[in-house]
């Protein structure tokens, strides 16, 4: 190699090195939190998710005491449920017995039954749904079952008949009572 080249050579070197000198320069510097600083950060961090996970688990305490009411409350539901066409045949049974003038002991027993039993579904809360002639019709709280021609104008959509009887477990209704409704 002659001297150029070598001078060169150095040339070059000198130029790659000034241009590795000024790549490092060029780097951003990054500012490094203190270990005091990171610390309140993972505290901050550790304190919302206590916070988080607290009320998440408060909200399920009332969900499960509002669960555990309502299944208290209603508990009896398929029972009741089952029980109230024996109130229905008790009722209808009543009916027929008041026609038969010679069957008095026999109605006052049947009377007696019944009336046990509808004291004793009461004291666990079933309420027999109220429904009279003429009133209004609300579908939720009625089932219409057909309607038929109202026999006055002051009874179109107006209850005309009760069908069956609806009753209520508390609040909640169990079966809703049947009717006709004028048109």
């Amino acid at each position: 190699m002659s001297k150029e080249d070598k001078k060169n050579d150095i040339e070059k070197e000198q130029v790659d090195g000034a241009q590795n000198e000024a790549v490092e320069v060029e780097e951003p510097v990054v500012e490094e939190q203190t270990a005091e600083e990171k610390l309140e950060a993972d505290l901050k961090q550790e304190k919302d998710k206590f916070l988080r996970l607290f009320a998440e688990f408060e909200n399920y305490k009332r969900r499960t005491a509002k669960e555990r009411i309502e299944l208290f409350a209603t508990a009896s539901e398929g029972v009741m449920k089952n029980l109230l066409p024996i109130l229905d045949d008790f009722e209808r049974a009543l009916s027929h017995i008041e026609d038969d003038k010679e069957a008095e002991e026999l109605r006052k027993g049947v009377l007696l039954i019944y009336q046990k039993l509808v004291s004793t579904l009461e004291k666990d809360g079933l309420k027999a749904i109220e429904v009279a002639n003429g009133d209004v019709f609300d579908a939720d709280i009625h089932e219409a079952i057909t309607q038929i021609p109202a026999p006055s104008d002051d009874l179109k959509g107006k209850i005309i008949d009760t069908v069956e009887k609806g009753y209520k477990l508390g609040d909640k209704i169990i079966r809703f009572p049947k009717v006709v409704i004028g048109q």
